[in-house]
């Protein structure tokens, strides 16, 4: 296991280890299928060796490294540990599909529709493609996020594919949603792949579980809104 210049990779991780962690590379070189806790490495050697493996080969370790030995971590580092973050979420709503298409593909009444959104701003629209800058409202910390995103529509396809422009924390974000008619109503799904920057606060799996746990109040929301609205105009039909 090798790195560009020939050097072997394992070689690279115990010189880190000695360097930033504190490690005895004598220690090291006695018990070489020793795990990096055997070794005495702690958490925040563990943090500081995620640091700096981070900085180098643009890698994100996990938790769990301190089980590993120094081979093991060589392994990781070579296979790039981390996979890309992805999550599929969906919801049945008891509207008609170009209903449900209308209110959803709304861009400039998001705020009306979704909790967590405070501006959305039309910037350029070009045929099914339009652009748009998104706030949401201030967190716990009183920072109202804010970023540029771009969404095609695909009406015959019932389909919408959108990216982040400005990505922000996201080395990419990639989202796809799609309109299944059943006979309950219209299920709406949404996938989206992504990768988070070494640089960013959360990992691929805690975006993953933060996403997740967003759409589904979400998709909740909407749900309500739309059914709502629904009922409104079938009632107005009848009268």
């Amino acid at each position: 296991m090798t790195v560009t210049d020939g050097r072997p990779l394992a070689a690279d991780i115990t010189d880190i280890l000695v360097a930033h962690c504190g490690l005895n590379a004598a220690d090291a070189a006695r018990a070489p299928a020793a795990s990096l806790e055997e070794l005495g490495m702690d958490s925040l050697a563990l943090l500081e060796l995620s640091a700096v493996v981070a900085d180098r080969w643009q890698v994100r370790i996990p938790e769990e490294t301190g089980q590993l030995s120094i081979a093991g971590v060589a392994d990781l580092v070579a296979r790039g540990v981390e996979p890309a973050g992805h999550t599929e979420n969906d919801i049945l709503i008891a509207a008609p599909l170009p209903l449900v298409w209308e209110v959803t593909n709304d861009v400039a009444g998001w705020p009306d529709l979704f909790t967590e959104y405070a501006v959305a701003e039309i910037l350029h629209r070009e045929g099914n493609t339009v652009r748009f800058r998104l706030t949401m409202h201030p967190d716990e910390n009183g920072i109202a996020w804010s970023w540029v995103s771009e969404r095609t529509a695909d009406p015959d396809g019932r389909e919408v594919r959108a990216q982040r422009v400005e990505p922000g924390p996201f080395e990419y974000m990639r989202i796809h949603w799609r309109y299944v008619e059943e006979a309950g109503g219209t299920r709406m799904i949404w996938t989206q792949d992504f990768a988070m920057k070494t640089t960013a606060p959360l990992t691929n799996a805690e975006m993953t579980d933060r996403i997740n746990a967003n759409s589904a109040v979400q998709l909740a929301v909407i749900k309500e809104k739309i059914e709502r609205r629904a009922a409104q105009e079938t009632g107005a039909g009848d009268e």
